[in-house]
């Protein structure tokens, strides 16, 4: 595939390698919503997620990929202070791949904690007068 688009094979490799690792998150209905909207709708309920947020697919997905290459990195940085940080931080830990995530130092603790609870090695930064890219 060339470009930013992406086929149906990106999307079974991509299966490919969350199998076994990502949970089976369940696809629920509502009558009540049904028939709130007029539509047939399905909830994808993504917080029964691994750290509990459908990031850890992409983080695992994108890290895996790095991993399989024949010379894969030691480690990956990463700049956020919510679900990504965490998500890359496990993602990491499950592939042996260290993880240093920058994150703004008035970030919430429980951010931070969780983040290192995964594995992640945070570099905080003061968002207001340091630049997060060295």
């Amino acid at each position: 595939m060339t470009g930013l688009a992406i086929g149906i094979e990106d999307v079974r490799a991509a299966a490919a390698r969350l199998e076994g690792v990502a949970h089976r998150t369940p696809v629920l209905t509502s009558a009540t919503a049904d028939a709130m909207t007029g539509a047939r709708l399905f909830f994808k309920p993504e917080n029964l997620q691994r750290m509990g947020a459908f990031k850890f697919r992409g983080a695992y997905n994108a890290l895996a990929k790095l991993k399989a290459e024949p010379r894969p990195p030691r480690g990956v940085v990463a700049f956020s202070s919510g679900n990504h940080a965490q998500a890359v931080a496990l993602a990491g830990r499950l592939l042996g791949l260290e993880t240093v995530i920058v994150m703004p130092s008035d970030a919430p603790l429980i951010k931070r904690q969780a983040t290192e609870g995964y594995g992640g090695e945070v570099v905080a930064y003061d968002r207001y007068t340091q630049d997060r890219e060295a």
